[in-house]
């Protein structure tokens, strides 16, 4: 077995082998390997719905909206779109506190379910 699978359980490979495809397609598709900052981005761009130059906000509001999006349901649910066409989210439960692995794991499968769901 691979070092990169070694002492995985099933779970933490599966999430690694889809992790993997994730930022293969975007890479295929907008010419570098994605983080997850990057991902949370693109997923609020998708969501907005232009494509533009944005501001250093709008990018980090992007990126909320990105987070939000792919908490929605459990933690967030959508609210409404405002004048300019920004998506609005409302907490309707708070994230636990997690070990900062344990939260990169969380985000990193939330991101998966969003990429399955939406993209392809």
């Amino acid at each position: 077995m691979p070092l990169l699978f070694e002492n995985k359980s099933h779970d933490e490979i599966t999430l690694i082998q889809e992790w993997i495809k994730v930022r293969a397609y975007v890479s295929e598709h907008f010419g570098q390997k994605p983080d997850i900052q990057s991902l949370l981005f693109l997923i609020g761009v998708n969501e907005y719905g232009d494509v533009r130059e944005f501001e250093k906000e709008e990018k980090q509001d992007l990126m909320h909206v990105g987070m939000c999006k792919i908490l929605e349901g459990s933690y967030y649910e959508f609210d409404h779109l405002d004048d300019e066409n920004w998506p609005h989210y409302k907490e309707i439960e708070p994230l636990p506190a997690m070990f900062i692995k344990t939260q990169e794991s969380f985000i990193k499968s939330k991101i998966i379910d969003y990429f399955k769901k939406n993209i392809y």
